[in-house]
């Protein structure tokens, strides 16, 4: 029992939910003592010199004398590693068929006895002692894969069911930069240190806890000779180890990037993928699945609160908003609304006619959005309990007996949403929320948690799951079980509405979540620096594959000074996900509850979004088609610009702007740094040349916005309807953007209007591709008689 657990232990004993909870951690400790195998003697493998290869498709089989190794390129140019059978199926992270291989891909021989993939995109070689090497077609290093190494049981535990541990350690340029590993607070870049890969309940959090909710085991390198994104698919617990190189280390030699993989169980598979970073994410996105759309309105500002707990409460905070005609799209309910919190019911004393309120507040604009725990109160006679139980629904151990745990509503039961059968099951119950008014969803408690005063507060590691019909326990399936519980809500809400977009957001998940929805922070600390470590999450889980997600504005824990509530708000109007979010113990999130001051500058952020609408619906499409997050690192187009690599307080929202948010207190100024080009101010249209570092002011009302010369951005206009805000590009060059509209919350648009841009004489003339005038009101900024 460590620190942590033993202060865990002394706050729980002495309530009755405390002493619950103690039973619980025992009780989940002796069904790991009686069902997990037992460890004992183990021996270390190596794959061995190399005895020969067998060509295939996209590449091949290198055999060697204690191993084997599938190396396939595929027609994009992803490259897959699987060594001692492993191949890229069964998998939860791809979203589809395994990718067509490369024809034209060749296995020949190399040098020294090793074999090498030659093809158009990479260039793969094989060391005769098992090593790997990523390369360009021109031969320039991008990662190089050491011999891995095996750990086997031996002894009486070799004939039980024990996965071998396994380690792989591998080398990047001196230069490179690592980002990545889902979703970590002290990021985007991550630093030297060690990183584990277990989705984790942290409890309120700053950037010095690791890990959170969503672990992936995708690193996204970046280096001068170019960016890689490696993704080793597999789901069991494992930790990543990271030194960054140094140039001239050691009588001048360049000591490179390392990284340490090691994982507790499972198959030895990666994928890499190499490119400018907009190609690497197209290609992982190409791999894993487009992210899910969200409807428009979820674009726009959500307010929420653990606290909510009446029908006449909600109807205060909706008429706040409105009174004081502050946009709003959703209102979040939480718990609370729950009858005795159990799942998919309702507190009729709370909420006695919760579809009228839903109606009431849909005229205004607001959507209600539901949350969801995957925990279902073990209690005969409640229907969810016992229709589970009948379907057979529920985890169960090595005996075949429900496995239960303590969450909200007290003991409890888990789905397994590994099972096919149960994510259907699971995604017809959606429909009591659908008839209830609710228009949006949001997974909580999925890593899953069960409460637990020591040890780890989640299910036993011998729980049995179905695996998709391959059958296997939790060490498996913990790090898929928000995600596959993802999948089974969004699934369930196709089959309901299929005319409509599900919107759904998840606390935990897995590589290839985007697939389902999004994610937020979690209980992000209220503090500055839980601030900087809500932007940190964002941007790294956008490299990820994630691209719509964002924090609880002002903190989940306390009660934020207005300049902190402010600061964060303003950041939060340029992030997909901006939501107001807090506990019932933490303070007020409205912004009328912060001074006139504070009210009027968190106004007008509110109606810079609800301008900017058109430009994040038209992100979020581009976001499933290509890949790309909406919000990225301002090294997105000049990876190779070593000073942007290491900035991590501002950020891209698209490619049109530049955004960098105050995350210190007390600051009324900031530096920017710029990538190549000309940059507009947005305020005062100043214009700055890049790269290079400016300084801005930032006073309390507004936060430094910046816009690419010659940018084209959809905007909302007076009437509602959208219009173009057009960036002077610089002299001698053209600009451009595009516009995607939407097609309501069901459609998915066809139309892609592209637009061009360019400055003739002093004036800024504007082209819409495929028609001979544009057909959207023009406004351009920039230009010397810009008022």
């Amino acid at each position: 029992m460590d620190a942590r657990d033993l202060r865990r232990l002394m706050k729980a004993v002495g309530t009755a939910q405390g002493l619950r909870s103690v039973r619980a951690a025992w009780r989940r400790r002796r069904t790991d003592a009686a069902g997990l195998p037992r460890s004992g003697a183990e021996r270390a493998r190596v794959p061995g010199t190399a005895l020969g290869a067998e060509p295939g498709p996209g590449g091949g089989v290198v055999r060697f004398a204690r191993s084997s190794l599938l190396v396939r390129v595929a027609a994009g140019g992803a490259v897959f590693c699987g060594w001692d059978g492993a191949g890229p199926e069964p998998s939860y992270a791809l979203g589809g068929p395994v990718p067509e291989v490369d024809e034209r891909a060749v296995l020949e021989p190399d040098k020294d006895g090793g074999w090498r993939v030659v093809s158009e995109r990479v260039l793969v070689v094989v060391s005769r002692h098992g090593g790997v090497e990523v390369r360009t077609p021109g031969g320039v290093l991008l990662r190089r894969d050491l011999p891995p190494r095996w750990w086997e049981p031996v002894g009486p535990a070799a004939g039980e069911a024990v996965a071998p541990r396994w380690t792989q350690r591998s080398e990047v340029a001196a230069d490179a930069r690592f980002f990545g590993l889902g979703g970590r607070a002290a990021g985007p870049r991550l630093r030297d240190g060690s990183y584990r890969l277990w989705n984790t309940d942290p409890g309120p959090f700053g950037p010095e806890r690791d890990p959170l909710y969503i672990t992936m085991p995708v690193q996204l390198v970046v280096a001068d000779a170019g960016t890689h994104l490696a993704f080793h698919d597999n789901s069991w617990d494992g930790r990543v180890t990271l030194w960054e190189g140094e140039e001239g280390a050691g009588s001048g030699h360049d000591r490179p990037g390392r990284c340490e993989l090691r994982m507790d169980g499972g198959p030895l598979r990666s994928w890499v993928i190499v490119g400018t970073p907009a190609r690497v994410l197209h290609g992982w996105a190409s791999l894993t699945g487009g992210a899910a759309v969200p409807p428009a309105w979820a674009l726009g500002h959500h307010h929420a609160r653990w606290g909510f707990d009446s029908e006449r409460e909600v109807r205060r905070v909706v008429a706040g908003y409105v009174e004081r005609g502050l946009p709003l799209s959703a209102l979040h309910l939480d718990i609370d609304h729950y009858r005795g919190h159990r799942v998919f019911t309702v507190d009729r004393e709370a909420f006695p006619d919760l579809p009228g309120l839903a109606a009431d507040l849909r005229e205004r604009g607001v959507r209600l959005v539901s949350i969801v725990d995957p925990a279902v109160k073990a209690e005969p006679g409640l229907s969810m309990y016992d229709s589970g139980k009948e379907a057979g629904a529920f985890v169960r151990d090595g005996r075949g007996r429900e496995v239960r745990g303590l969450v909200w509503p007290g003991e409890a039961v888990f789905p397994d949403f590994t099972d096919p059968r149960v994510r259907a099951w699971w995604g017809e119950l959606y429909a009591e929320r659908l008839a209830q008014g609710f228009a949006g969803f949001w997974h909580d408690m999925n890593e899953p948690v069960s409460f637990a005063a020591f040890g780890d507060p989640t299910l036993p590691l011998s729980a049995r799951h179905a695996l998709e019909g391959r059958g296997g326990d939790h060490r498996e399936a913990h790090n898929v079980y928000g995600m596959a519980m993802a999948r089974a809500g969004y699934e369930g809400l196709r089959a309901l509405r299929p005319d409509e977009r599900p919107f759904l957001f998840s606390r935990s998940g897995w590589a290839g979540m985007q697939r389902y929805g999004g994610t937020w922070s979690g209980d992000v600390v209220t503090g500055w620096p839980g601030l900087r470590a809500s932007l940190a999450l964002v941007l790294g889980l956008g490299l990820c594959g994630v691209p719509y997600s964002g924090p609880d504005i002002g903190g989940f824990t306390g009660s934020p000074s207005p300049e902190l509530y402010l600061r964060w708000f303003q950041l939060g109007a340029y992030l997909p996900l901006f939501r107001t979010h807090a506990a019932f113990f933490a303070g007020r999130r409205e912004p009328w509850e912060f001074g006139a001051e504070t009210l009027e500058h968190a106004g007008a952020a509110l109606r810079e979004r609800a301008r900017l609408l058109p430009y994040f619906v038209t992100l979020a499409h581009l976001a499933r088609r290509t890949g790309a997050p909406y919000v990225r690192p301002v090294w997105w187009r000049s990876p190779e610009d070593r000073a942007l690599r290491d900035c991590e307080d501002a950020f891209l929202l698209g490619d049109s702007l530049l955004v960098a948010p105050v995350l210190e207190q007390g600051a009324d100024r900031r530096a920017v740094r710029l990538p190549r080009g000309r940059w507009y101010d947005t305020v005062t249209g100043r214009a700055h040349e890049g790269p290079g570092q400016v300084l801005l002011d930032a006073p309390l009302s507004r936060i430094p916005v910046l816009a690419r010369a010659g940018a084209v951005l959809p905007v909302a206009g007076v009437d509602g309807q959208v219009e173009l805000e057009v960036w002077a590009p610089a002299a001698g060059r053209t600009g451009g953007g595009v516009l995607i509209p939407d097609a309501g919350d069901g459609g998915e648009p066809v139309e892609v209007v592209r637009f061009t841009t360019r400055l003739r004489g002093g004036a800024v003339t504007v082209e819409q591709e495929g028609s001979a005038e544009v057909t959207y009101p023009v406004r351009v900024r920039g230009v010397k008689d810009d008022g």
